[in-house]
Formats: structure tokens, sequence, C-alpha cells
């Protein structure tokens, strides 16, 4: 369910989208310099408990948000750090095992969606069923300590056939406000660096149909 809303407040964002300019984004805005990565639904962990190579187990996170392990049973992991995970799992662990030490490491990247960069509008193969050119369609990608523009592009595989990469824009939340710049894609691909701005977490990019 809560998947189905996020979609939908990416249409209704990308229904905001006009012939009207936005401010252009830059790159003096300032990056979070204590990023740490927080584990979400679908990402793929690895536990590994000292000394006790039975109870060590890959896992991945349920849609709930949790995981069960041998010996523990529906323990959240979403909304965690790995260390933090780590050391519940250490809680758990003590019933049974003596003075646990536990490692997470995350192998498959979801993340949780407050984190996931989102993409929504004109994209490589996103033409829909019937290969409607006027169709659009939505992806989702982890964000990425000093991620720019065009690593993102470069994740997303290229713009659909009929995308205006230069009326391109981002809503970005600064103070809990949402606010929306212009960015120039076309400008990028071209080779024009200026225009390859620093990507937030939680960016969500909207690419609009060129008009003909």
């Amino acid at each position: 369910m809560r998947r189905f809303k996020t979609v939908a407040t990416l249409l209704s964002m990308f229904l905001l989208i006009s012939c009207s300019s936005h401010p252009p984004l830059d790159n003096t805005v300032k990056l979070p310099t204590d990023y740490t990565y927080i584990v979400g639904p679908g990402d793929s962990i690895e536990i590994f408990v000292w000394d006790n190579p039975d109870i060590s187990k890959n896992v991945t996170v349920r849609p709930d948000g949790k995981i069960s392990t041998p010996l523990i049973d529906d323990l959240v992991a979403t909304g965690k750090t790995p260390s933090e995970l780590a050391r519940d799992i250490e809680d758990n662990l003590s019933q049974f095992v003596r003075e646990p030490l536990v490692s997470v490491i995350v192998n498959g990247f979801q993340g949780v969606y407050e984190q996931q960069i989102r993409i929504i509008g004109q994209l490589e193969g996103g033409g829909g069923g019937g290969g409607q050119s006027n169709s659009f369609s939505a992806q989702a990608f982890p964000y990425k300590k000093d991620m720019t523009l065009l690593d993102l592009l470069i994740e997303l595989g290229g713009l659909g056939e009929y995308a205006d990469g230069n009326r391109s824009s981002i809503f970005r939340r600064i103070d809990g406000t949402a606010h929306q710049f212009g960015i120039k894609i076309d400008d990028l691909l071209e080779g024009d660096v200026s225009a390859n701005i620093k990507i937030l977490p939680g960016d969500v990019l909207l690419i609009p149909e060129a008009f003909f």
C-alpha cells in the first residue's frame, strides 16, 4: 500500500511541471557530512556471529521491515544503520550465546524510501505498452555518497526518446519544505560540466516529455 501511495505522490508531482521555469540548482548546496546508510526493505544482509557459524546467516529484509535468523524471530531491521542492527542482534542472542559479537554487512542495497533517489518521467524503455510515446515510468535508486547527476544518469541508462532533458527538474526537501529546481540534463550530456549538479538523499528527478 505504501508503494502505491509513493507512486501516486510522484505522479502528482509530475503533473506540476509546466512551461514556467524553476530556479536553477547549482553546486552551492551543503552536502550531508554525516550520511549513514539506513537498512530498508529488500536489502540483502550478511549476519556474521563470531565463532558461531551455525547461527551466521544471509537474509533479506522482508517487506514488513523485519528479519528472522536462527534463534531470533521477527526482529525489526528497517530504519537502523548496519551497526545498530548488529547491536540489536547481539542483545537478542545474549539469551543463548555468551557475549555474542556480531557484524552486519549489507550486500544488496535498496535502502529506506527517505534516502532513495526517485526518477519519474520519460525514461529509457519507459514507453509503456503498445509503444505509446507519451507514457512515462518511475524508478528508484539507493543514494551513494558524493553522487552527482551524471552518476545518476549512468545508473538510469539513458532518457526516453521524447524526453526534454533541459526542462527537467528536481524536487528537494530543505528544512522540511519541498522546493523545485530546474536542471539541464541535455546540456550535461552535451559536455557542459557546470550542469553536473550534486544529488542528495531523497531527491526526486522529474523528466517531462518534449513539446513538438
